[in-house]
């Protein structure tokens, strides 16, 4: 049982910069995979960055925020980051932390790669 709790979405001028925050559950968080995703109105949910466990250097990114975000992990506090600079009005989205429990070798890009999602958070981004 692992629940995620997402926070520090908000309203946020074109250019600024947000860290979007998601507090795990668990007993193991050191060895979870994480990831976040996000979803605009009318589109589908898709891929934004991911860490694996053992290695905060190992990550991946959508080409999209890639140079603009990133995602980092606090083992200690149980806690995935999403530091967001240089928003654009298209990162406009609900924003979503996952968490996969086993152990991996590279980060998963794909939705269907986690067992546990967070509530969302909103992130709106005006020009």
């Amino acid at each position: 049982q692992v629940q995620l709790v997402e926070s520090g979405g908000g309203l946020v001028q074109a250019g600024g910069s947000l860290r979007l925050s998601c507090a795990a559950s668990g007993r193991t968080f050191s060895s979870y995979t994480m990831g976040w995703f996000r979803q605009a109105p009318g589109k589908e949910r898709e891929f934004v960055a991911a860490a694996i466990s053992w290695n905060n250097g190992n990550t991946d990114y959508a080409n999209s925020v890639k140079g603009r975000f990133t995602i980092s992990r606090d083992n200690a506090k149980n806690t995935v980051y999403l530091q967001m600079n240089s928003l654009k009005p298209e990162d406009t989205a609900v924003y979503y932390c996952a968490a996969e429990l086993g152990l991996r070798a590279r980060p998963i890009t794909t939705m269907e790669g986690y067992d546990y999602w967070g509530q969302g958070t909103q992130v709106t981004v005006y020009s």
